[in-house]
């Protein structure tokens, strides 16, 4: 889900020939439209649910929200739940670790159940075919766990350029027909930093781009570069970083200060909590995507049960997540809001 590192750019193909994408609203140059949050499904009750989409609407003043899981049921309850309640959703499979026709079979199960929600409420509801396929998929490049792959890509992405781009290009081929075959809205997909996609065959550009180092205006040219030679919406998939002093600077690899073999799992060294960073970082890249014609934008992520919050800061792995809400452990369900989740209600709510 999270991206171990921005690369260089995210490079985008010329137009190829590729299944006609269905017409999408105008582009609006002038101000963010699509002002979005990730939700991670899990087993969460249906009654708690409501309640975080419910403040992600009224509190946070989201447009949209991103269902992101693996379980195709759980997954289309919770973008119902959304449409219920006036959100618009970007419904995003994450089925990792399948081979291509296992994952173009899952696809098809959740584009069948988006189709039915869009009938619902049409003009509400866009389907992604998935994300980051060259390390979620296997197949792609060697390794048996997607974290595995994704080291493999980010060490020797130069050798594996070719290999990549040849089967990515394939298998989103492959994917962006079966959606269209049984979902008849608009279809895009969430890219990593590092894959060359051809976007004649989607409806918006779908880009995960998260901001790191300190060369903040090299970033703003991508952004800039990416809106400019984009005849297509674009929608940032995916942004944010961890709450701590200098995750700014980590951005996607926020989490690496965890030490996930120690038993339990800890944070490395002297990594003081900061909620500002976190909140400042976001701030800015919000006025970023408004001010540069970017279409839409999904702060990732709302709630991270797996980076729980504990008074022992050696233990504590929520300032390393990405969640603008603080949980514990033993109440996953109960959330404070963090500086993160004021400031983005303050920059969505201001308008």
């Amino acid at each position: 889900m999270v991206n171990a590192a921005i690369l260089p750019g995210v490079l985008i193909c010329p137009h190829r020939h590729g299944i006609a994408p269905r017409p999408f609203a105008e582009r609006n140059d002038r101000m963010l439209t699509v002002r979005g949050i990730s939700y991670l499904v899990g087993e969460i009750p249906v009654d708690i649910v409501r309640r975080d989409l419910t403040a992600i609407r009224d509190d946070l003043h989201c447009t949209a929200v991103m269902s992101i899981g693996a379980d195709v049921d759980q997954l289309i309850a919770v973008a119902g739940q959304a449409l219920d309640l006036g959100l618009d959703v970007y419904i995003r499979p994450n089925a990792t670790e399948l081979r291509p026709p296992e994952l173009l079979a899952h696809l098809t199960r959740t584009a069948a159940s988006a189709e039915q929600l869009r009938i619902r409420y049409p003009g509400k509801v866009t389907l992604l075919v998935g994300s980051e396929f060259s390390h979620t998929a296997r197949g792609i490049v060697p390794g048996f766990r997607s974290y595995l792959r994704l080291r493999l890509i980010l060490r020797a992405r130069t050798l594996l350029r070719h290999r990549i781009d040849r089967r990515l290009d394939a298998l989103l081929a492959k994917a962006a027909e079966t959606a269209r075959d049984v979902f008849h809205g608009p279809v895009t997909y969430a890219a990593a930093g590092w894959e060359s996609v051809d976007w004649s065959r989607f409806d918006l550009v779908g880009v995960s781009l998260y901001r790191s180092g300190t060369d903040h205006t090299s970033y703003e040219r991508r952004v800039r570069a990416l809106v400019g030679e984009s005849a297509k919406p674009v929608v940032i998939t995916e942004f944010g970083c961890g709450a701590f002093t200098g995750a700014d600077v980590r951005g996607p690899g926020s989490f690496q200060i965890v030490n996930w073999y120690a038993r339990p799992p800890r944070i490395m060294d002297a990594h003081p909590r900061d909620e500002n960073t976190q909140a400042r970082y976001l701030t800015e890249l919000i006025d970023l995507y408004d001010q540069t014609g970017v279409h839409g934008a999904f702060v990732f992520t709302f709630s991270m049960p797996d980076f729980a919050h504990h008074d022992d800061p050696a233990l504590d792995l929520d300032r390393a997540g990405f969640g603008i809400v603080t949980v514990t452990a033993d109440h996953p369900a109960q959330w404070r809001p963090k500086a993160a989740f004021r400031a983005v209600a303050h920059r969505y709510g201001g308008r």
